[in-house]
């Protein structure tokens, strides 16, 4: 769901995970392709990841999707401040002021894009161009034995390649050391920091002049009335408040509502009255005091974040009503609009807690095992047929049924393995394992699986770990032969030059080999092997050498002689 993929969006992007939070948006956006909100989220993700042609693109298409939304010149502006582009950044903050004149956010932006704007005028011309320019930067650098270790770090690379650019975005980068002394290599001067001055001779630091005070304003005696209420309302609010802590919930309710009584302007007392009718279990009046918060609220234009709380205790009231899936559905909703107005941790969570509670009650209003037997029967019948695709269906409906029964995975494990979809095929016969690991089955589907994917040594090591439940099950014994003839296959170099360019590739794909490979250890090994007999033949005592060894053997990386 595009929802859920962007409250995990919205909740990394609140935790600073910006690469997760580009990654969920990104998600919900494949679901969900003409939601601006989506674009205006990954937009202010990739400009927090510095990442601003990004920032800008999706800032674009959420002005594109909608053109009368202030946001999205918001992200539009901050992207193009990014980048240095301060008159289209100038543009896009009036463009958004249009719209939205008394919108905070773009006025200081304006500001910010304006005086970046007057600094990059008045600035002088950048001294260092020249010293960037050509292959002969990177030559220089290599030859310096300091600056040579930073070309081995990609944000240093980053960084120069930047600034070659465009020279001018190196005072972006200037309070990184490496690039100060990337400075120093390239113009052959050495490059000093600054020396502090000492505490006493340090220029005290000035007094700020003294504001005038404001002077008073006359006040009608309707205000005065009403100023007199408000700060009565604020007391009761308090006396609420305190009785609240002692759990005296009457009493709290009591001063909430004379604190409503004198001033309807607070929604913070709506909110606090349904947090004690919350405790107490009223949860229709907690709800009713929140509907009116959320609708006065919006009268009042009041802080959104009130709105969101008032909004977080009424979906809190109807998970504690619910009785069945359905009936976590208005709470889900909810908890939803409390995100729009704002991402609040506790607010996720609750929305995340409410989704696994009906998917729970889903599952177990839906658990039937008979019904899931009689699915499995039809979907044995399917696969006799060799309809795969009806077999795979019916086996999943018996798994809604009754998620628990090893059987049905290893049934539809083998569907998965007949229609070429391998990693459907393991996930299911993994799972068998892990709900029964003495279902034998279970090994030889994922040893089928791992034969298949020419994982030879995986699907070896699965066939051994079903025989120590079954040491006579022939299915297994003859999946150990297959894996060996391979394997043995490989080792005699017997394997065509299209086997073993495939089988190479493939390898070069899994973390296992490629962790073998660079493992300073196992190189010199390998070296032994070749250079040094009497080494080699030391190694070959070693059992963890020798599996890994054996492990390269398979995959094609190296041949025994």
């Amino acid at each position: 769901m595009a929802d859920e993929a962007k409250a995990k969006g919205n909740a990394a992007f609140s935790s600073g995970d910006y690469a997760a939070a580009v990654r969920h948006f990104s998600d919900a956006i494949a679901l969900s392709p003409d939601n601006h909100v989506l674009y205006s989220n990954r937009s202010a993700s990739y400009a927090s990841l510095k990442k601003y042609s990004d920032a800008l693109a999706d800032a674009k298409k959420t002005v594109e999707l909608k053109p009368d939304w202030s946001k999205g010149y918001s992200r539009l502006g901050a992207a193009h401040l990014g980048l240095s582009q301060y008159d289209d950044a100038i543009a896009a903050y009036k463009k958004g002021l249009e719209i939205d004149p008394n919108n905070e956010p773009l006025k200081y932006g304006l500001a910010d894009a304006q005086a970046a704007a007057s600094r990059a005028r008045s600035a002088p011309a950048n001294p260092f161009g020249d010293a960037f320019s050509g292959p002969e930067m990177w030559a220089r650098l290599t030859a310096d034995p300091t600056t040579r270790v930073y070309l081995q770090q990609p944000d240093f690379v980053k960084m120069m390649q930047d600034i070659q650019k465009d020279p001018n975005k190196l005072n972006l980068y200037l309070k990184d050391q490496r690039v100060m002394q990337a400075i120093g290599v390239l113009l052959n001067v050495k490059i000093r920091t600054p020396k502090r001055k000492r505490a006493a001779e340090a220029e005290p630091p000035r007094q700020p002049e003294p504001e005038p005070e404001p002077e008073p304003m006359d006040l009608s005696e309707e205000e005065k009335d009403k100023k007199l209420r408000k700060a009565e309302a604020q007391k009761q609010k308090e006396a609420g408040n305190a009785a609240y802590k002692k759990k005296d919930f009457d009493t709290a309710i009591h001063y909430y509502s004379k604190a409503l009584e004198l001033d309807d302007e607070d929604i913070s007392y709506l909110t606090n009255r349904a947090a004690v009718y919350l405790e107490m279990g009223k949860y229709e009046e907690c709800i009713k005091d929140c509907d009116k918060a959320v609708e006065r609220g919006r009268e009042l234009r009041s802080d959104f974040k009130m709105i969101a709380r008032a909004l977080t205790r009424k979906g809190t009231a109807l998970v504690k009503m619910a009785k069945s899936s359905k009936d976590f559905e208005p709470a889900i909703e909810t908890f939803q609009k409390a995100l729009t107005e704002h991402r609040n941790p506790d607010t996720l969570k609750k929305l995340n807690e409410a989704e696994k509670a009906k998917k729970d009650l889903e599952q177990q209003e839906y658990f039937d095992p008979n019904l899931a037997d009689e699915e499995r029967e039809k979907g044995n019948e399917y696969f006799k047929q060799q309809k795969y695709p009806e077999a795979v269906r019916h086996y999943t409906e018996s798994l809604r049924r009754n998620p628990k029964d090893p059987r049905t995975y290893s049934n539809r494990a083998a569907c998965y393995t007949k229609l070429g979809a391998m990693p459907e095929g393991l996930k299911d016969a993994e799972k068998c394992i892990e709900l029964d690991p003495t279902f034998v089955k279970g090994y030889t589907r994922k040893g089928a699986v791992q034969f298949f994917m020419k994982e030879y040594d995986k699907a070896l090591e699965t066939y051994k770990e079903g025989l120590k439940h079954d040491p006579n099950n022939q299915e297994l014994l003859d999946g150990i032969g297959r894996c060996v003839q391979q394997i043995n296959k490989a080792s005699r170099g017997d394997l065509s030059p299209e086997e073993l360019k495939e089988r190479q590739a493939k390898a070069m794909q899994d973390p296992e080999i490629q962790n073998i490979l660079q493992d300073p250890v196992m190189r010199q090994v390998l070296v032994d092997f070749q250079e040094n007999p009497k080494a080699a033949q030391e190694h070959t005592k070693n059992p963890m050498v020798m599996n890994k060894i054996q492990k390269l053997i398979s995959a094609g990386i190296v041949q025994m002689r």
